[in-house]
């Protein structure tokens, strides 16, 4: 299985929230839709870095379904506005939804919320931003934050993740405690649209142990979350990302 099929990423909004790898993976699904001749759209309802390199192109614009209409070679970045030197704006919610309505694009793949670069997390008030239109959401943590201590170090905003495991700040992440969060009405299913389907992924499982504890935070979540019934595990950087789907 591939990895846009594994994460149900093959068509329609897909979007990426979490931590871990956000933005290694919608610039691989990306690759890789467009490989097998998919148009594939890049961009984000929050602040995401320069991203040029890892598409054919990038369009500033407050029409992005115009845009789209011109392209020549995919896969392509849309965004409304550049901020600063390193960073992109992303649009409002309706305006993604209005590119998915008019079929301009094979996959739109949305980042959808931030990390400041940290392995785990749990959303913020105002996060995530998921379009109403969303067709798959792709929950994302590094299974290497298990056995870190719960620190903004390696874990963004701590003390949300402290408030859905019941752990203490400074204490050790365990394998429960990612598969608590991700599994969590606050955490990976926040915000979730009526009809989307919820695909987790552990990322970064670069060893037999890390494989061993995705493995188990992924039967955790399978075993305690009705409406996840896949979690893929994966190392994104590889040329075959791939390592085991867990299904109910």
């Amino acid at each position: 299985m591939n990895i846009c099929e594994a994460l149900r990423a093959e068509s329609g909004v897909v979007a990426v929230v979490g931590a871990g790898g956000k933005k290694t993976t919608l610039y691989t699904l990306a690759t890789r839709a467009s490989k097998s001749d998919r148009q594939a759209v890049v961009t984000a309802t929050v602040r995401i870095p320069i991203f040029d390199r890892h598409v054919e192109e990038v369009v500033v614009t407050d029409d992005p379904v115009a845009a789209l209409e011109q392209a020549a070679a995919w896969p392509v970045g849309v965004v409304p506005e550049r901020e600063g030197e390193d960073r992109y704006v992303g649009y409002d919610l309706e305006t993604i939804d209005d590119l998915a309505a008019a079929d301009v694009a094979d996959v739109v793949l949305v980042k959808a919320d931030g990390a400041r670069t940290r392995e785990f997390k749990a959303p913020g008030d105002h996060e995530p931003q998921l379009p109403p239109r969303t067709d798959t959401v792709v929950p994302i943590a590094s299974v290497q934050v298990v056995g870190k201590p719960l620190a903004a170090e390696h874990v963004h905003r701590p003390e949300r993740v402290a408030a859905i495991t019941g752990r203490d700040r400074g204490e050790t992440i365990r394998t429960e405690d990612v598969a608590a969060v991700l599994a969590s009405e606050r955490g990976g299913l926040k915000g979730v649209p009526d009809g989307a389907a919820v695909v987790p992924l552990l990322n970064k499982v670069d060893n037999a142990t890390h494989r061993q504890d995705a493995a188990e935070i992924a039967t955790m979540i399978l075993e305690r979350t009705p409406s996840v019934n896949r979690v893929v595990l994966a190392r994104m950087i590889d040329d075959d990302p791939v390592i085991q789907v867990l299904e109910r």
